[in-house]
């Protein structure tokens, strides 16, 4: 929910539930001019000299977006930096504040408050877990009935992230006239997810679906590994047809690729320019050494992963 009282260029996302964050936020960055500069800075992991460049007046005076996550984790000194660049924000910069409404600076919450447009991302209790679903089909042209509401909620449980993606690709696997049955036909189908699943879903922009399956096989028992070798495959299909045009069957033939996939990721490829192709190359890169041992948590590495690669196909 979203309380626009004000047209401060300073907002305030509060609340526990990440998904509900991650959609606030991204909601403020495409409301952005296309052109305007995207900044994502951690709060615990950047130094007050960072967070005073990001939140200064630029020198070319280009149209801004800051993004400040975990500010619940930040001390005393960057918070009280963040506030008066709230309260007298820098022109042409929209500045995002992402808090969960705990931790050790919680008091500095109301004072955020004041300043801000203030979008709540609180968690839900089961009568607005419903509200939430309900709302979320008919913001895709559905009106499901209160027993594909109950069922959806009884067979994927209470995640928000795993729940819209239920609901997207019901909507798309069916015409819309969704009956209970087709909830737990989805619901059994879901257990089946593999790696290129994932590789799929993350190349051509479908993010919540994309993480949604990234849990669901990480809990299943998927290997990282597995996972990260279906990405690196689909990047690499996508950097060698991106700027490829003309017959996909002789062009199969040409590289040795099955037609019907090189007909497919032509497709896709024309949503890819050459730098979100290259930034997707790193990315699999760095997580191909995360998984086999040179980085922390190899599951948090693969949803990172593929969050960003979601992201760049967007």
């Amino acid at each position: 929910m979203t309380r626009m009282s004000s047209h401060s260029p300073v907002h305030l996302v509060v609340g526990e539930d990440e998904f509900l964050a991650e959609r606030a936020t991204q909601a403020i960055i495409d409301q952005a001019s296309p052109a305007a500069e995207v900044t994502v800075l951690r709060a615990g992991d950047v130094t007050e000299g960072e967070l005073l460049q990001a939140t200064s007046p630029s020198l070319f005076a280009q149209e801004r977006v800051v993004v400040i996550k975990d500010t619940d984790l930040a001390g005393k000194e960057p918070t009280e930096l963040l506030l008066q660049a709230a309260v007298d924000p820098a022109p042409g910069m929209t500045l995002v504040i992402v808090h969960s409404g705990k931790g050790r600076n919680k008091a500095y919450v109301p004072k955020f408050r004041k300043a801000a447009q203030v979008h709540e991302a609180g968690s839900l209790n089961q009568r607005e877990r419903q509200s939430w679903v309900q709302n979320e089909f008919r913001r895709r042209g559905v009106r499901p009935t209160p027993d594909v509401v109950g069922a959806l909620l009884e067979s994927v449980g209470s995640d928000l992230r795993e729940l819209a993606s239920a609901i997207e690709q019901l909507i798309d696997d069916t015409s819309g006239d969704l009956t209970v049955s087709d909830v737990r036909a989805y619901y059994t189908g879901v257990a089946e997810v593999s790696g290129f699943d994932i590789a799929d879903q993350a190349v051509t922009g479908r993010v919540d679906r994309a993480l949604a399956s990234t849990r669901r096989a990480l809990q299943l028992g998927i290997s990282p590994v597995a996972i990260t070798a279906a990405l690196a495959n689909k990047i690499g299909d996508i950097a060698k047809l991106y700027q490829t045009r003309g017959n996909p069957d002789q062009i199969a033939r040409e590289i040795g690729m099955h037609p019907f996939v090189a007909k497919k990721t032509m497709q896709i490829a024309r949503n890819w320019s050459g730098d979100a192709v290259s930034r997707a190359v790193i990315i699999v890169a760095r997580l191909d050494a995360e998984v086999k041992g040179q980085g922390g948590d190899p599951d948090f590495a693969v949803e990172d992963a593929v969050r960003r690669i979601a992201m760049l196909a967007r």
